[in-house]
């Protein structure tokens, strides 16, 4: 199986190692970069240290940052069996319509909602798979998503995702790719539910972290989880997805991943916030995109379009554009009126 990863991020870079020693055994993957210095030094110092510093890159992971091909007949593309697109979520939309025509099957490893011009869903807001349809509709594609951060996947640790898509052929390619003895990779046909839980988790870290950073407790924690994983269930319901996959690894799991890990950058962004920074400064020190930041009013968006109630969102929204400040955030989650504990 030949197999290129578009993209040299950490994310990218991860996956690529890992597609690269399945098993014990090497196999050959390329890995594109878009920053030709980027790629030298790769070549030259056979490790990213700008993404993923100190894990080295097997001898068959290949490093190309030649132009991509919009034909997908010459260069990278040529002979791809399989292609993973690693870049964040604004980048995917460029990426899925210069693949249209590829034969061959296309996954994407970004979560979150393509962020929208002024509130408009007309000009973005979108989940990958809407995209998807609306670029490259006859390209069969899918996403690869569930609780992983790149550091632990680049260094082998134990690690459990999900290859959803509507095509199975997708979803066996993919298990196919980068199932093996530390990276297990699970099958699911519901693309709906997964990428909502991929997104909607990022916003809610963002909530936790600023939790923790106003040292609330584990109990409070835990209750900024739990309600989160209802509203992240209510806004996939409204879009179509089951039930079930909320409570699988691309949404309890990653929920709980992305909330609670000291390697989470969505949490990261709360508690820099609890500290005093302002957004800009918060995103500076992370020196990588943080989804949930920029998800965060399309989730709002969609959810009021939809009329579902998602208070902890909300909160985070008005908490990112100033609105609120942190320990009135806090105040408006815990402040709510008493329900019944399913709605």
């Amino acid at each position: 199986m030949n197999i290129v990863v578009l993209g040299a991020g950490a994310w990218g870079t991860a996956l690529a190692i890992g597609a690269a020693s399945q098993d014990g055994q090497f196999r050959q993957v390329t890995l594109w970069a878009r920053d030709a210095q980027q790629a030298a030094e790769m070549r030259e110092q056979r490790e990213n240290r700008r993404y993923l510093p100190g894990v080295e890159l097997p001898p068959t992971v290949s490093i190309d940052c030649d132009p991509l091909d919009a034909a997908c007949s010459a260069g990278v593309l040529a002979n791809a069996d399989l292609v993973i697109i690693g870049t964040p979520m604004a980048g995917l939309r460029g990426m899925l319509a210069l693949l249209a025509a590829h034969p061959a099957p296309v996954a994407w490893l970004c979560k979150g909602f393509e962020a929208s011009v002024h509130g408009d869903l007309n000009s973005g807001g979108w989940l990958g798979h809407e995209i998807r349809a609306q670029v490259a509709p006859r390209l069969k594609a899918g996403v690869l998503s569930g609780p992983s951060f790149a550091q632990e996947v680049a260094r082998g640790q134990p690690t459990a995702l999900v290859a959803a898509s509507e095509h199975a052929s997708v979803r066996d390619v993919l298990v196919a790719a980068f199932h093996g003895p530390a990276l297990r990779v699970y099958a699911n046909d519901d693309i709906v539910g997964v990428e909502v839980g991929g997104a909607v988790k990022n916003v809610l870290a963002i909530a936790t972290g600023l939790c923790d950073g106003l040292d609330l407790g584990l109990n409070a924690r835990a209750a900024l989880v739990t309600r989160g994983l209802a509203e992240m269930t209510r806004l996939g319901l409204a879009l179509g997805a089951r039930a079930e996959t909320f409570m699988g690894l691309s949404g309890l799991g990653d929920l709980v991943l992305t909330a609670t890990g000291d390697l989470s950058r969505n949490r990261r962004v709360g508690q820099l916030l609890s500290q005093g920074m302002t957004l800009q400064q918060a995103l500076d020190s992370l020196g990588h995109v943080a989804e949930g930041v920029y998800s965060a009013r399309t989730v709002v968006q969609r959810a009021r379009l939809l009329g579902v109630d998602m208070p902890i969102s909300e909160a985070v929204v008005a908490l990112l554009e100033g609105r609120l400040r942190p320990a009135q955030a806090v105040a408006a989650l815990m402040g709510r009126d008493p329900k019944e504990e399913g709605l």
